[in-house]
């Protein structure tokens, strides 16, 4: 029971950063899927801690010096 209430607002706060703050800057993201939109996929399939874990190693390996590509959680 916990653990739905923590992956849904999760997702609801990477929902809001998607909606409200995403399309304020300029699109960068090197992977596919998007970073947010990697981090909902992981989240929900590996859980509040196990996604979170796997969407901060992705968001520190978005940077100018990686390859990028499709890199699905």
């Amino acid at each position: 029971m916990l653990k739905r209430v923590m992956v849904g607002v999760m997702v609801r706060f990477i929902r809001v950063y998607q909606v409200y703050i995403s399309p304020l800057k300029w699109p960068c993201c090197r992977f596919t899927p998007t970073c947010s939109q990697y981090g909902i996929e992981a989240i929900r399939k590996y859980g509040p801690v196990g996604g979170a874990l796997r969407t901060a190693w992705r968001i520190l390996r978005c940077n100018p010096w990686c390859k990028g590509g499709h890199d699905p959680p």
